[in-house]
């Protein structure tokens, strides 16, 4: 049938933490200013009918509508043409490790991937605006078409229906987002006095999570002094050598705490500087390992000190509790796959219906001009007008019909 085959002709072809480092997977990034060029040409010098290009920290991944197989000559020539900087070595490694999905397997993957059971943090609800944003802007350049909008509409209906009726979402995991979560729970004020100490992945991602939630207030350290300055600079704060932090007078209300130091960063001498004889309670989040506050400093002042054991044993409880329902999520995502064989073969009908239309005006004008037009000629002006508005009507009920009785057949052939 028409919609088996137009399902058999989609593809997935995926770079992911599976099958790559994050750092490899970013090779396979493409700057936002170079897709509409390197896409278009992709299209169609690969000959392929649909494609959307999604990009994330730690997944790249292509949905294509093409006609013919994933071979391996197809997927070299594909990364030749779409990355002319990698070698040949290069290409046939990553063809030979890309993630390929075919046909309803290609659509379960894709339902999976916007519902987060595909991503490095299972319930990390960020993946379907990732998609739709995709979606949207494979759309704008002209790249995707029919069937792939079906496809992400019904992608994006299904995830959201994951993330209402189960629990998959609904506790953090991530260190930074429950860090910020215990934040929240002390009643942290927006204009804090924040001190950043380091300036490394995990530090960026917490500074920049709380600027999102409003957080104005930071003073960025570092050891190399460019990297301070480029955080800051990021979240609109003040950069500082490393060396600064013991003589920094203008005091601090919460430290943020993260570098890859042997032995504590923060010692007593240098924490009774910074509070510059401020008695009251301060927030220490330490995310390092080994700690960067020296645990004598909890003793002697009175201090909040969340560190990313706490954090870690947390997120393994929540983690646990999130595969639980994955049962759940799995039980939806199975009646998503059913219901899109049938949304497709709807689909499929539709469009070979397009032409019912003509084809009745066809026969309309053909009879009102060719074989009744000397028998309408002799009518009176009153029958003529009686005769087309009974043409119409037959003509509306002749287009409509077939398309009802096809839906009613399609219906019962899927119950």
């Amino acid at each position: 049938m028409k919609h088996k085959q137009v399902i058999a002709t989609l593809h997935t072809i995926a770079f992911t933490h599976r099958n790559l480092s994050v750092n490899e997977v970013g090779e396979f990034h493409i700057d936002e200013e170079l897709q509409q060029d390197r896409l278009s040409r992709l299209k169609k010098n690969c000959c392929i009918d649909e494609l959307m290009f999604l990009s994330t920290c730690n997944r790249v991944e292509f949905v294509i509508v093409f006609p013919g197989e994933m071979s391996f000559k197809f997927l070299t020539g594909f990364f030749k043409e779409l990355y002319p900087k990698l070698n040949d070595t290069q290409i046939n490694k990553y063809a030979e490790i890309a993630e390929i999905h075919h046909g309803m397997d290609a659509v379960s993957h894709q339902l999976s991937v916007a519902s987060s059971l595909d991503s490095m943090i299972v319930g990390e609800r960020e993946i379907i605006t990732q998609v739709r944003t995709a979606y949207n802007a494979s759309k704008k350049m002209k790249l995707s078409g029919d069937f792939i909008r079906v496809l992400i509409r019904h992608t994006i209906q299904t995830a959201k229906k994951v993330y209402t009726e189960t629990s998959i979402a609904k506790r953090p995991v991530s260190v930074v987002s429950l860090a910020y979560h215990r934040l929240k729970d002390i009643n942290a004020p927006l204009d804090s006095r924040i001190l950043i100490v380091g300036a490394g992945v995990t530090n960026t991602n917490m500074s920049r999570f709380l600027k999102k939630h409003g957080f104005t207030n930071f003073h960025v350290f570092n050891r190399t002094m460019s990297k301070a300055e480029i955080l800051a600079d990021d979240i609109g704060g003040v950069g500082h050598s490393l060396s600064e932090l013991n003589t920094f007078s203008e005091g601090f209300d919460i430290i943020i705490t993260c570098t890859g130091a042997e032995s504590h960063i923060i010692t007593p001498e240098i924490y009774l500087q910074l509070l510059q004889n401020d008695t009251e309670n301060k927030i220490v989040i330490d995310l390092a390992i080994p700690q960067d506050l020296a645990p004598e400093i909890k003793e002697r002042t009175a201090v909040t000190h969340i560190s990313v054991e706490v954090l870690q044993k947390i997120s393994n409880e929540n983690l646990k509790t999130r595969s639980k329902e994955v049962v759940h999520v799995e039980e939806i995502l199975t009646d998503a796959v059913t219901e899109f064989k049938h949304l497709i073969h709807l689909r499929s009908v539709e469009i070979a219906m397009r032409e019912v239309p003509n084809k009745v005006k066809e026969i309309k004008a053909n009879a009102m001009n060719n074989v009744f037009s000397n028998e309408i000629d002799a009518m009176d002006e009153n029958s003529r007008e009686l005769l087309a508005k009974i043409v119409d009507h037959m003509e509306k009920k002749y287009i409509s019909m077939p398309m009802i009785m096809a839906k009613e057949i399609l219906l019962k052939e899927n119950n």
